[in-house]
């Protein structure tokens, strides 16, 4: 199931409560992503992976606000709202209902790099990850369900199982990926030294 928006942010909001399950941010605590990654690296918990699965991509139209949904999970993230030249990116992964993130126009070409085939109908091109090397650490059972603000500054819930990641040139771009969609779209270089 995918969404996508194109309204203001206050509306944007309204939309990701209303499909949230009731009470799924409220019950959860609010913790530090990057605090956690920290500690989890001072445990030999963070290893090394790199997306390599396919993906398409379109351009955003400014303004639209994409809505991430992980099929039997539901809604993921809501992105702020698209500038010029951002990119919406869908996995290919249909365990996860082949969910869609928004990639800002600053971040696209190192990540995604030049188109593998012509716009289909819905604007959508093929592009290969370039594998750019994200530090991950996988949210034990320990740590339970928590909420963190996302680098784009929207609520974000993370589950036991799920990977956090974290770009090695900027400690403050770091964010969940689902369980499935890491295991679907990223390849472990370097395991934990501990599990």
């Amino acid at each position: 199931m995918k969404f996508r928006f194109t309204m203001g942010v206050a509306a944007a909001v309204f939309a990701l409560v209303a499909l949230l399950p009731v009470g799924a941010v409220a019950k959860a605590p609010q913790k530090d992503q990057v605090a956690l990654f920290a500690a989890a690296a001072k445990d030999g918990r963070t290893g090394v992976a790199h997306k390599t699965k396919p993906v398409d991509a379109r351009p955003a139209v400014a303004g639209e606000v994409v809505v991430t949904v992980i099929k039997s999970e539901g809604v993921e993230t809501s992105s702020k709202p698209a500038e010029a030249g951002d990119w919406v990116v869908r996995n290919r992964c249909p365990e996860t209902g082949n969910e869609e993130y928004l990639v800002s126009a600053a971040k696209f070409p190192a990540r995604y790099g030049d188109a593998q085939s012509e716009a289909d109908a819905s604007g959508y091109r093929s592009f290969v990850p370039k594998g750019t090397e994200m530090g991950y650490f996988i949210v034990p059972p320990s740590e339970g369900e928590f909420v963190f603000t996302a680098p784009w500054g929207e609520a974000m819930v993370a589950r036991p199982g799920d990977a956090i990641v974290q770009s090695p040139s900027d400690p403050a771009d770091t964010y969940r990926i689902a369980a499935a969609s890491f295991a679907c779209s990223y390849e472990i270089v370097t395991p934990p030294s501990k599990p």
